[in-house]
């Protein structure tokens, strides 16, 4: 499992201008099966998004295909980590220790 952390490096401003474009990359990591949930930092300076994958090189792949990334007006910072207990709703996403 995998934490997205997004980083504004842009004025807001150049953010809300790739919203749309943004939101429609989100969706189709959903409908993937990628990401668990997103959402902005409050303060609002990024986003943070859980998200499950088979490698950390495929997050990497996945992020950098967002227009954020693409165009310059965020960071990523990627933690992986093993979810070894979640919630009960987050049963499918539980992961032995290796």
């Amino acid at each position: 499992m995998f934490v997205l952390e997004l980083t504004y490096s842009a004025p807001v401003e150049r953010v809300d201008a790739l919203m749309r474009e943004h939101i429609a990359w989100l969706d189709g990591q959903y409908a993937a099966g990628v990401f668990i949930a997103s959402g902005r930092k409050n303060p609002r300076d990024g986003g943070v998004i859980p998200a499950v994958g088979e490698d950390r090189a495929e997050i990497e792949r996945i992020a950098a295909g967002d227009p954020f990334a693409e165009h310059g007006v965020c960071a990523y910072r990627i933690t992986e980590f093993i979810a070894t207990r979640t919630a009960p709703g987050l049963a499918p996403y539980q992961q032995p220790l290796r």
